[in-house]
């Protein structure tokens, strides 16, 4: 009986190995892909730029709990799509630079590698507004004496 066993059990052992070499070249990187692509689905922020599973190039412009709303087009139309059906992120938010930014900022001395920016960008766009609406409020006191003339 022992070498009728021992005969069995050899015969399982190619079918044992085929299948742990089918797990090591197959099933175990396809799961480090997948929680790659579920951790890039997770950290969507509003203003990056991704690319859906079905083609469509948008920026997104509102993020929920499931569902996230991209912006498409120069027309600005907005969809609304599950988390599930972003393929890749083409350009990250600049919110994203401005976490970096402030984890600088609070250094004391910098670091190899980190680079600062001169100014934060949230900041620089906020002025960039107050220009805006001082050359406004200006250009319409203009017209409000030309018109009198």
């Amino acid at each position: 009986m022992s070498g009728n066993a021992q005969a069995t059990l050899v015969n399982f052992l190619p079918l044992v190995i085929l299948i742990l070499v089918m797990y090591f070249l197959m099933i175990r990187p396809q799961k480090k892909k997948d929680k790659a692509i579920n951790e890039m689905r997770r950290g969507l922020t509003v203003g990056d730029e991704i690319i859906t599973i079905g083609g469509i190039c948008g920026k997104i412009v509102k993020t929920k709990d499931e569902t996230i709303v991209i912006q498409v087009g120069s027309d600005r139309v907005k969809l609304e799509m599950t988390r599930w059906a972003v393929s890749s992120v083409t350009k990250e938010a600049p919110g994203k630079a401005r976490e970096t930014y402030e984890e600088v900022k609070e250094e004391d001395t910098p670091k190899r590698g980190i680079k600062r920016l001169r100014k934060d960008p949230v900041e620089e766009f906020e002025e960039t507004e107050e220009m805006i609406k001082e050359v406004e409020k200006r250009d319409g006191d203009e017209r409000e004496v030309e018109d009198f003339v």
